[in-house]
């Protein structure tokens, strides 16, 4: 089982899109700049970390990067059975869920990060990263600051992000040290999220929220302020609002993700971060985290997925499996074989008759590479249109192989 993860403010980076530019999904920035009014193929290509580091440039950059990979990826199929998303990325689970349209989250997201931004000024704040400590002790570290110092983020064992005034903030940086914190690490962000100082943005953001429509969410997202799966679009509004003063449980997050059974996370967005808190919370287990950032991720995910379907099965249970996928060697524009155009995504003229494909068996054409088939099966369906661009390493057809076949 599949789960989306998104990243939140803190993962931008200058030139983040360049990577996208010439790919369809792209094509979302300039749809982005219309709704919000603001030119995010300059955040995306050409801002500096400097520019970037105020949340009002930096939430709506890290929103739209990351829904240019989400659209990269649903192009080629692939949906998880679950989703979440750290503190901005929420939203973005959100709109991956179909509970925000598009334009709605770009506006809610334009808003959120105004409204964060004002009271950033208003109350001036930052955040740090602490390594090396459990939750307690740094708990007991902020209530021993003479200052506003609070948890923001509980991300990960022995990971812990503590936000608030600078002086507050150097005074537990020094008291953690003292506690046997391995490292403090400043990060790159504008305000002390997810604590009192962030409650001027308050009032505006319920404003916002209150104005938007909430749809049925498929796939379920885990909420951050309670690390719970949540289905009903009426509880989002009350839980965003909540998320705003209240610390990120990312780590309790994946806790009930792994749960739900979800064993491949697949981070979709700038940087790794969530990938490599992954690796701390399930360090042991078979869970498999991939960080999609870049197009060439995205083939690098393909072929992940097409590996543990076709050829990962384990001993002694793959001559019972039936399931086959055949993918592209190559990347360019897909052409299928003739005759099996009514097996295409709303193809019509379908046979009646099964079409059995031999070991070798032509499906198709991409670019001037052919596309043949690595065992034998029944073909039950073409999964992408004629003319469409695809990657090497990408589903091309779905076979129902028969059980006797031991070909891999």
């Amino acid at each position: 089982m599949l789960a989306f993860t998104f990243p939140g403010q803190g993962s931008q980076r200058p030139g983040m899109g360049a990577a996208w530019v010439d790919h369809p999904s792209f094509e979302l920035v300039a749809l982005a700049s219309e709704v919000t009014g603001r030119d995010l193929a300059h955040l995306l290509l050409e801002a500096d970390q400097e520019t970037l580091t105020r949340t009002d440039n930096a939430q709506i950059a890290t929103f739209v990067q990351s829904l240019i990979v989400l659209d990269a990826a649903e192009r080629i199929g692939i949906e998880p059975s679950a989703s979440a998303g750290h503190s901005l990325g929420e939203y973005t689970a959100l709109v991956a869920a179909g509970s925000l349209d598009f334009e709605d989250g770009l506006r809610l997201v334009s808003e959120r990060g105004a409204a964060m931004q004002e009271a950033a000024e208003c109350a001036p704040g930052t955040m740090i990263a602490v390594l090396g400590l459990d939750d307690e002790t740094v708990e007991a570290a902020c209530r021993r600051v003479d200052g506003e110092a609070w948890i923001a983020n509980f991300n990960a064992p022995g990971q812990v992000i503590v936000a608030g005034t600078s002086e507050a903030l150097a005074e537990f940086s020094a008291i953690a040290k003292e506690l046997g914190a391995k490292r403090v690490l400043s990060m790159p962000v504008g305000g002390a999220f997810h604590t009192p100082l962030m409650s001027g943005a308050r009032d505006r953001l319920r404003k916002a929220v209150a104005a938007t429509n909430f749809h049925a969410l498929d796939p379920v997202v885990v909420a951050n302020v309670d690390a719970r799966l949540h289905d009903d679009p009426g509880e989002w509004p009350q839980l965003l609002s909540a998320q705003l003063c209240s610390p990120v449980r990312w780590r309790q997050s994946l806790d009930t993700l792994l749960g739900e059974g979800m064993q491949t996370f697949v981070e979709l967005g700038p940087g790794g971060v969530l990938t490599g808190l992954l690796r701390r919370v399930a360090p042991t287990t078979d869970t498999i985290g991939v960080s999609v950032s870049t197009p060439d991720d995205l083939d690098r995910l393909v072929e992940i997925l097409a590996d543990g379907i076709v050829g990962a099965a384990p001993a002694g249970e793959r001559f019972h499996m039936t399931e086959r996928l055949v993918v592209s060697p190559t990347v360019g524009l897909f052409e299928p074989a003739a005759g099996l155009n009514g097996y295409l995504p709303g193809g019509v003229g379908r046979s009646a008759d099964p079409v059995l494909i031999q070991v070798g068996g032509l499906l198709g054409i991409v670019g001037t590479t052919e596309v043949r088939s690595a065992f034998s099966g029944t073909l039950e369906g073409v999964l992408v249109l004629a003319g469409e661009r695809v990657t090497r390493g990408q589903p091309i057809a779905w076979l129902r192989a028969p059980i006797q076949d031991e070909r891999t």
